[in-house]
């Protein structure tokens, strides 16, 4: 995985410049910690930073392609292509020579080939720029699902992009920026595709391209979930899930750089560690290892609740001991979680003050833990969007309600456990008035529905809103959480891959009627029914719980005196934001728990105004 970032001028007045490329580049040297390097032409600038996972050696970037003494096309590309070995092949077939064994040189090889359609022929997680020097036109590309970032910011005379918004605020001419729609976006929990937060810069939508000419830019979608006919009965079903599956992991398990697996106890999770050990067998390779997170303390404070009956630790280590994993297990005292180190590096990962308090700073010192030992990691993230095993799927009220069911009660912002509040808790009544929540959450989910494609035909209506459900989870919940699981990765160079997000899989499953996901009654029957056989008992059966949190009391305590400090004196810039009376509350030597999310939110708000010099255009 690399992070990239780019500048494209036509204005001769204003040409390209090495400083400022420079400076863009540097910002991502935490997402590609093992190579610098800088292409400049007349009127384009493309930047790189390498993590090394294939063909470390070779592959080093950006990456350009010349004929007679000119180059023809660079490329500037950050992420996997899965399928690169079949087109290398096919590519050789149809003339093509390669200096090196990467993934890089495949994809700038089939983009001569095939042109802009190549994009449909690749399976993978990546987002990458392509200047064409025969037309001065530049390309952006981003994978299907999202799993990896691309930003673009438009100028008068050209573009900035960057795989994160800290290498487009490097250049002079962007600066920090957000207004009520954009506060409204940072709060509301929906993720709208394409929008980014701060004005005037935009996300390239997943399964996008852009084209850039001197004319002005078009973005194209290449690829969306299509509704189509589920003709496989449900041993079939459940047998292709398998197929597919075995075929995601083999894949994804080629790298020249050590490898594991993040193993949380869950089925997702195990799901994937044991038929990564059973891929590593078939190959007479080492064990995999597996890496799974735990708090100080954590037996004698946890208290089963309607989220989390059980704590994951018992069940980790019974798959790794079934599928005989090396395994490790990072443990964090509250004192890690409250370090002020950890969670302005969080922040400084997202460029944003999204916060899911210890849960953020705990994935990013796991990270931390894991990239010791590992270049690359497979996570099971995104199986609850794909099979249907968040709890708000099979809760009648949430799946009726006119919103976005993790916004729906029960559940609420679908984040937070327990009696720990709202996120908007401390927050200005007033405020929260002018941007107005309610309403941006009701548009954004008019605009989502309007975007699910039905099959023509009788249906029942139970299967017409599940359908539904489950593409507003799989265009946007998916998305906030692949975002939170790649900054926290790159920000310590671990490449994370979600081999449940292969778009094979995805597109099978989203056809797959909803009775038929559910045919045993439970959550995620086809996964389970699936992968049965590779799991012990236990974890086989286990409900879904959410990710873990800390229960220890110091936390809370901590959080509040921190919220103490931060809005002390009448300069504290997060002040203005607040409500007075809810901070006072909340910062009572008696304040419970119900302030524990807006608490994390503030302290993250706080660090972010006093760090990006963000002007709040309110």
């Amino acid at each position: 995985m690399c992070g990239i970032a780019g500048w494209v001028s036509y204005d001769p007045a204003r040409p390209v410049t090495p400083d400022t490329a420079d400076a863009m580049t540097e910002t991502m040297a935490c997402r590609g910690p093992d190579a610098h390097g800088v292409w400049l032409d007349r009127r384009v600038a493309l930047g790189h930073r390498r993590l090394a996972v294939i063909d470390p050696d070779g592959g080093k970037q950006p990456m350009t392609f010349e004929r007679d003494g000119r180059t023809v096309v660079a490329l500037t590309y950050s992420g996997e292509v899965f399928n690169f070995l079949e087109l290398r092949r096919e590519l050789i077939g149809l003339g093509h020579t390669f200096r090196t064994h990467s993934d890089t040189e495949v994809v700038l090889h089939a983009y001569l080939e095939w042109g802009e359609d190549f994009t449909e022929r690749l399976n993978g997680m990546y987002a990458f720029a392509v200047w064409d020097a025969r037309t001065d036109e530049l390309l952006l590309v981003r994978d299907r699902m999202g799993i990896k970032p691309l930003y673009y910011y438009p100028l008068a005379d050209g573009l900035l992009f960057g795989s994160e918004p800290k290498a487009i605020f490097a250049h002079p001419g962007a600066r920090p920026a957000i207004d009520h729609e954009g506060l409204a976006e940072l709060l509301a929990f929906t993720k709208t595709p394409g929008h980014a937060v701060y004005k005037g810069m935009y996300e390239l939508r997943p399964g996008h391209t852009l084209r850039l000419r001197r004319e002005g830019l078009r973005t194209r979608r290449y690829w969306a979930l299509e509704a189509r006919d589920h003709t496989d009965d449900l041993d079939t079903t459940v047998g292709r899930v398998r197929e597919l599956l075995e075929d995601i992991i083999a894949r994804q398990m080629i790298s020249d750089v050590p490898l594991g697996t993040l193993l949380s106890g869950g089925l997702d999770s195990s799901v994937i560690t044991a038929l990564a050990a059973r891929h590593r067998a078939s190959t007479g390779a080492p064990p995999v290892q597996s890496f799974a997170l735990d708090f100080a303390r954590h037996s004698e404070n946890f208290r089963a609740n309607d989220w989390r009956g059980t704590p994951d630790t018992p069940f980790a280590e019974a798959l790794a001991r079934h599928v005989g994993s090396d395994h490790r297990v990072v443990t964090l005292p509250s004192t890690a979680l409250l370090d002020t180190a950890a969670r302005q590096a969080v922040m400084r990962a997202r460029d944003l003050p999204f916060d899911l308090g210890d849960g953020d700073t705990s994935l990013y010192l796991l990270f931390k833990a894991v990239r010791e030992q590992c270049t690359v990691a497979l996570s099971g993230e995104s199986a609850d969007e794909v099979f249907g095993g968040y709890r708000w799927f099979h809760h009648p009220d949430a799946v009726a309600a006119d919103t976005f069911p993790w916004l729906a009660p029960p559940f609420g912002t679908g984040i937070s456990g327990p009696g720990s509040g709202s996120t908007e808790a401390l927050l200005d009544r007033g405020l929260l008035e002018k941007i107005d929540l309610h309403g941006y959450r009701a548009e954004r989910y008019r605009e989502a529905l309007a975007e699910v494609p039905h099959l023509d035909g009788d249906v029942s209506p139970l299967e017409r809103r599940m359908r539904e459900v489950s593409h507003l989870h799989l265009t946007r919940f998916v998305q906030w959480m692949l975002d939170r699981k790649d900054r926290a990765s790159m920000a310590v160079g671990l490449e994370v891959r979600v081999p449940f997000c292969d778009h094979r899989l995805v597109e099978y499953v989203f056809n797959t009627p909803w009775a038929m996901k559910t045919f045993d009654g439970r959550e995620k029957s086809l996964l389970r029914a699936a992968t049965r056989d590779v799991l012990p008992p236990e974890v086989a059966d286990r409900v879904k719980a959410p990710y873990p949190t800390t229960q220890d009391p110091h936390y809370l305590a901590g959080l509040r005196t921190g919220l103490k400090r931060v809005t002390e004196g009448p300069d504290a810039p997060v002040r203005a934001l607040l409500d007075a009376p809810s901070l006072a509350a909340a910062t009572a030597d008696d304040a419970g728990p119900a302030f524990r999310t807006s608490t994390e939110l503030v302290l993250a708000l706080d660090f972010w105004l006093r760090s990006y010099d963000v002007s709040l255009e309110l």
